[in-house]
């Protein structure tokens, strides 16, 4: 599975994320990005320009690892988010207690 990169580890970690993460690839994507992390413990962003499709699964992963972040005092944001994927968000009131633009 490659729908993961590290973009940059500078001032924060910028993921760039790409095409569908769904139930078959959520356990990949989130050791890739927890292994990004625990490799260098900073504020994650996260790049969905190219992101196509997630689906409730990939939700679930997402609010793991920002109870992971904020655990450790760190903080959470995804960028440049399609309207389609912004709305699972909003449906599920996680765009209340998570940056999402």
């Amino acid at each position: 599975m490659q729908n993961v990169r590290l973009v940059s580890a500078e001032e924060k970690l910028v993921i760039a994320l790409y095409g569908e993460i769904d139930a078959a690839v959520s356990d990949d994507f989130y050791q890739q990005v927890t292994a990004i992390y625990n490799h260098d413990k900073k504020d994650i962003e996260f790049d969905c320009s190219a992101l196509s499709f997630i689906d409730s699964t990939t939700l679930g992963t997402f609010v793991k690892i920002f109870k992971h972040l904020k655990q450790d005092g760190h903080t959470f944001a995804l960028r440049h988010v399609s309207e389609r994927i912004k709305k699972l968000f909003r449906i599920c009131s996680l765009d209340t207690i998570m940056e999402i633009d």
